[in-house]
C-alpha cells in the first residue's frame, strides 16, 4: 500500500487477511486535498513496469480515477476507488473495470428532488464551480427535476471568483439555491452571499455535506469576510451527504462496529484533529474497499481452480482472471463499517443519504433518504427550514391581522348584550359606539386581510401567460399591507363621519301596555332600548351595501383562484374556505337581525352566534394547519 495520489495495492495472499493488513493511510479524495493527475500518470507507469505484477489499482479522487480507470483496460486491471464521486465514472463503456465504495455524486440528487417535492417548491436555482464532477452532477439534477415538474430558473457557474455569479442570483430573485463547489470555493461563495444579503428566511441553500463541520470558520486569506459574517450567512443551509459510517451498532464482516472502527482509527491518528486530517471521512469507505477486494479475491479461488488456474498466474494479458475478479466484485454484498456494501450495474456503491441543517452554528441531523426504497425518514424534530418557509410563505403578518380582527369581533359580543340594566342611561351611547367600532374595524382587519390575499393571488396568477412570469417576481409585502390599510382606512373614515355627523344615541321602542294577571289596577309598559341615529337606515344601507359587495367579490375571487398553485401565498385555498364561511354567515345574519330587531333575545342570540361561529371557523381553518406544522 503506497501513500501517494494513486493508491496501488498488490494483494498476493488470498486468505487469512487480518484487520491490521487493512489499515490504510489515506490519499486525497474528492472531499479532501486536491489531486494531481500528472503525478498519478507517472506513478502508474512506474508501478506497472516494475516488479511485482500488480493485480488491482486503488486510486483516491475522481481526477486520478478517471485517468487510471480509462487506462486500466489496456492491462486487464481492476480499479477499485474509495474516494471518487464523479458521475462520469458511472460509464461502463469508458470504464469497464471500475468499482467504487464511494457513491456517485448524483446520489445526492434524488434526495434533493424529494425535498423539493416535500416542500412544494417548483422553481430552483443553481450555482456551480466549473469542474467535471459538478457539471455532471448538475446535468443529472436538471434531468431529474424536469421529470418531477420542477424548473431550474437560474443556472450560474464560475471558475475561481463567484462574485458575478452570486450577483446574478440576487438580480434574478433566486430563492431555492443548490450550490455545487469545493470547500475552499464555498467560503468565497458565502462571503459574496453575505455582501449581497442573499441569506435569511427568504432563501434556502443546499450544499454538499462532506465539508468539515467548521469549514465556514476557517481563516482564509482568499476572502475578506469575518468569521461572524460567514456564520451569519451560512445559518440555516441544508446539506445532503452520503452515509459513510454505519449508523447502526452491528458487527459486520470485520467483526467491528462502526464505533469501534472510529475508536481504532483515532488511536492510529495519535491525537491528530480529525477535521485537519485529509480523507478522515472516507476512512470507512477505504476500509470497506479493501474488505470488498479481499472477499472478492477469495471468491475467485474456486472458479479459477476449476479451470486449473490461480491468482498467482495473473499477467497483464490474462483476461480470464480479470473477468473472475470482476464477477466476484460485481456480486459483492456484505456489512461493512460504512454500511451495506453493494455495487450497482455501473460499479458504484449504493448507499443512504443523510440530510443535515446548520442550526445555531452546528449541524443537526434531520433525516435520511434511501433512494433504492424511495423512503424519506425524518427525525423527531422535523426540519426547521420547512416549517419556517411554510409559515413565511403564508404571509404571517396578514395572519396576525386576521387573528386580531377575529378577537375584536368576538369582543363585540359583550357590548351587544349590554342594556340599561347594566350601565347608566347616560353611558349607553358609549356602549353603542363601542359596538359599532369593534364590529367595523374587526371585520376590516379579519376579512380585509383574507380578501387581500385572494385579491393578489387573483391579480398575479390569473393573468395572461406573457405577463404571469413578470408579475410573479414582484409580489412585495408592502403591497399586501397597503391593501389592508386602504380597506381599514375606508371603514375608519366612514365610521368617523357617521359618529361626527349623526352619532348613535339611545332610542326607546314602546310596545303595547300589558295588564298582569295578578293585579288588574296595574299596567306594564314594555320598553326596548336601541342604539340608533337620525338616519340610521341610510347609514346601514351604505355600510351593508359596501360590505356586501366586498363579500360577493371575495366569493368570486376565491372561486377563481381555487385551482391556482403558488408559493407566494401558500394558504390561499384555506383563505377561500374562510371567506365562503364569513360571507354566507354575514349575508344571512344582517337581514335576519334587522327583521328580529324588536325581539331582543332572538336578535342577540342570532348575531352573537354568527360572530362566534364565523370567527372561530376562520381561526381553525387558517391556523390549525400551521399549528400542526409547528
Amino acid at each position: 500500500i503506497s501513500h501517494t495520489p494513486l493508491l496501488i495495492c498488490f494483494l498476493r495472499f488470498l486468505t487469512h487477511l487480518s484487520p491490521s493488513f487493512l489499515s490504510l493511510p489515506f490519499s486525497p479524495s474528492d472531499s479532501g486535498m486536491s489531486c494531481d493527475p500528472g503525478e498519478a500518470t507517472k506513478l502508474l507507469y512506474d508501478l506497472l513496469y516494475t516488479e511485482p505484477i500488480k493485480i488491482v489499482l486503488m486510486p483516491g479522487c475522481s481526477g486520478v480515477s478517471t485517468l487510471v480507470a480509462e487506462a486500466a483496460r489496456m492491462w486487464n486491471l481492476i480499479v477499485l476507488s474509495y474516494g471518487s464521486s464523479s458521475p462520469a465514472l458511472s460509464n461502463r463503456q469508458r470504464f469497464p473495470t471500475f468499482f467504487r465504495t464511494h457513491p456517485s455524486a448524483t446520489l445526492h440528487n434524488p434526495t434533493r428532488v424529494q425535498l423539493f417535492q416535500k416542500w412544494k417548491w417548483t422553481r430552483i436555482a443553481t450555482i456551480q464551480q466549473t469542474t467535471e464532477v459538478f457539471t455532471s452532477t448538475l446535468d443529472d439534477l436538471e434531468q431529474r427535476v424536469k421529470e418531477a415538474g420542477i424548473e431550474i430558473s437560474v443556472r450560474q457557474s464560475f471558475l475561481t471568483d463567484p462574485a458575478v455569479a452570486v450577483k446574478n442570483l440576487k438580480r434574478q430573485d433566486a430563492r431555492i439555491i443548490v450550490g455545487l463547489f469545493y470547500e475552499t470555493e464555498a467560503r468565497k461563495v458565502f462571503c459574496e452571499v453575505f455582501k449581497e444579503k442573499l441569506y435569511g428566511k427568504k432563501y434556502v441553500w443546499f450544499l454538499i455535506g462532506w465539508y468539515a463541520d467548521n469549514w465556514f470558520k476557517i481563516k482564509d486569506p482568499a476572502i475578506n469576510c469575518t468569521v461572524e459574517n460567514m456564520t451569519e450567512a451560512v445559518e440555516g443551509h441544508v446539506t445532503t451527504e452520503i452515509v459513510m459510517l454505519n449508523p447502526e451498532t452491528v458487527r459486520g464482516v470485520s467483526n467491528m462496529t462502526s464505533q469501534e472502527f472510529i475508536a481504532a482509527l483515532m488511536s492510529r491518528l495519535g491525537g491528530k484533529n480529525p477535521e485537519e486530517t485529509g480523507g478522515f471521512q472516507e476512512a470507512p469507505l477505504a476500509y470497506d474497499a479493501v474488505w470488498a477486494l479481499a472477499l472478492a479475491l477469495n471468491k475467485t479461488v474456486a472458479p479459477l481452480k476449476a479451470k486449473g488456474r490461480r491468482l498467482e498466474d495473473f499477467n497483464y494479458n490474462n483476461h480470464d482472471i480479470t473477468s473472475e475478479i470482476y464477477r466476484a466484485l460485481n456480486t459483492s454484498s456484505f456489512e461493512g463499517v460504512s454500511g451495506q456494501v453493494v455495487f450497482d450495474a455501473q460499479g458504484s456503491r449504493m448507499a443512504m443519504t443523510l440530510i443535515e441543517q446548520l442550526q445555531g452554528g452546528s449541524y443537526k441531523k434531520i433525516g435520511y433518504y434511501d433512494s433504492s426504497q424511495k423512503n424519506l425518514s425524518w427525525f423527531g424534530n422535523d426540519v426547521w427550514i420547512g416549517k419556517m418557509d411554510y409559515i413565511q410563505n403564508s404571509q404571517p403578518y396578514l395572519n396576525n391581522m386576521t387573528a386580531v380582527g377575529c378577537m375584536m369581533a368576538l369582543a363585540a359580543v359583550f357590548p351587544l348584550g349590554i342594556d340599561g340594566h347594566h350601565v347608566h342611561r347616560s353611558q349607553f351611547p358609549v356602549v353603542c359606539q363601542f359596538r359599532l367600532w369593534l364590529l367595523g374595524l374587526g371585520f376590516s382587519l379579519a376579512y380585509g386581510s383574507m380578501f387581500t390575499k385572494i385579491w393578489w393571488v387573483h391579480t398575479l396568477f390569473t393573468k395572461k401567460d406573457e405577463k404571469k412570469e413578470k408579475k410573479k417576481q414582484h409580489l412585495e409585502p408592502w403591497k399586501l399591507y397597503a391593501t389592508v390599510g386602504v380597506l381599514l382606512a375606508i371603514d375608519f373614515l366612514s365610521l368617523m363621519i357617521w359618529q361626527i355627523v349623526d352619532p348613535l344615541h339611545i332610542t326607546v321602542e314602546k310596545f303595547t301596555k300589558e295588564a298582569p294577571k295578578e293585579d288588574l289596577d296595574v299596567l306594564i309598559q314594555p320598553l326596548l332600548e336601541h342604539c340608533s341615529s337620525e338616519k340610521m337606515n341610510t347609514w346601514l344601507g351604505v355600510v351593508y351595501g359596501y360590505k356586501g359587495l366586498l363579500l360577493l367579490l371575495g366569493i368570486f375571487l376565491a372561486y377563481e383562484t381555487k385551482s391556482v398553485s403558488t408559493e407566494k401565498i401558500n394558504d390561499h385555498r384555506a383563505v377561500g374556505m374562510a371567506i365562503y364561511n364569513v360571507a354566507v354567515l354575514c349575508l344571512i345574519t344582517a337581514p335576519v337581525t334587522m327583521i328580529l330587531s324588536s325581539q331582543q333575545d332572538a336578535s342577540f342570540a342570532f348575531a352573537s352566534l354568527a360572530i362566534v361561529f364565523s370567527a372561530y371557523i376562520t381561526l381553525v381553518v387558517l391556523f390549525v394547519p400551521k399549528s400542526r406544522c409547528l
